[in-house]
């Protein structure tokens, strides 16, 4: 039987007090060269997180526990609910029995907005795209990516998927977590999220770029997952002009990144990468 004992810290993020429990130490098995032995393994804590919304549930996300303002902040705009931080008047991170409340609230003359966006879903989307109540609103029409005249070097990708192994401290402690980063051009990677979730860790880096004002213009993003369509969607709604993952993309994924004028890159290896749009972008 696995038994999980004491919660350990990764390190101080942004809920410090729920920083101590992202993993636990678990008594395993392990086997090899036909021999059995029982050691102790680190492994990465899974929480359910509920975004409420002025006192509604909006997702439940199985998710870890940490960075959850950034959360709240990337949640809320990659869905489309708010277009500025200030349009949130106050976030409460309320710890339950078995999990974690998120309580949003809007600045009032956002809420309507969010209730016709809200309109539009079933309810949970905890799993990327489902939840969603219809077609029409799985695929929704985002704004092309307004771009500057910035163009990445093969070197930069390379660098950036270098240094995002060196960065995820969950990751490699659990081998069982998600990365998301920003590569800025000339200073390399500023900022890394982590989750057990491959569009949470993506939400919790946009939470932190956008409460900061970012300007995602400036870099791009990379990511330790696919290419797939609600990874394509947020970063597209944030305004990241180049998406970089080490797996490969979805065929609607790329239709979307053409339509949103992006920059796709998958596959990304010590020595190779594919561009599957905006190839002109990469010198």
């Amino acid at each position: 039987m696995t038994i999980l004992k004491k919660a350990c810290s990764v390190e101080e993020k942004t809920d410090s007090k729920f920083s101590d429990t992202v993993h636990v130490d678990a008594e395993v098995v392990s086997a090899s060269d036909g021999k059995r032995q029982q050691i102790e393994k680190t492994v990465a804590e899974e929480v359910p997180i509920a975004l409420s919304y002025d006192g509604t549930t909006q997702a439940v996300l199985m998710a870890s526990p940490d960075d959850l303002r950034d959360f709240a902040y990337g949640f809320s705009r990659t869905e489309e609910f708010i277009n500025d931080p200030d349009e949130i008047e106050n976030i409460d991170i309320v710890p339950l029995s078995r999990g974690i409340d998120v309580q949003i609230a809007l600045r009032v003359d956002r809420r309507d907005a969010f209730r016709k966006r809200r309109r539009s879903m079933a309810g949970p989307v905890g799993c990327g795209l489902c939840g969603i109540e219809s077609i029409d609103a799985a695929m929704r029409e985002i704004d092309k990516v307004k771009r500057t005249d910035i163009h990445f070097d093969r070197d930069e990708i390379f660098n950036a998927a270098r240094e995002i192994c060196g960065k995820q401290i969950l990751n490699n402690a659990t081998r069982a977590v998600h990365a998301a980063a920003f590569y800025e051009k000339n200073k390399g990677i500023i900022a890394v999220r982590e989750d057990v979730g491959r569009h949470n860790a993506l939400d919790k880096l946009c939470g932190h770029l956008f409460l900061n004002r970012k300007d995602v213009s400036s870099g791009f993003v990379v990511v330790t997952s696919r290419l797939s369509v609600e990874m394509v969607q947020k970063a597209a709604v944030l305004g990241v002009s180049t998406l970089v993952a080490v797996s490969a993309a979805t065929a609607e994924a790329i239709r979307i990144g053409q339509k949103c004028n992006m920059t796709l890159i998958g596959r990304t290896r010590e020595n190779d990468f594919e561009i599957y749009c905006g190839k002109e972008w990469i010198i």
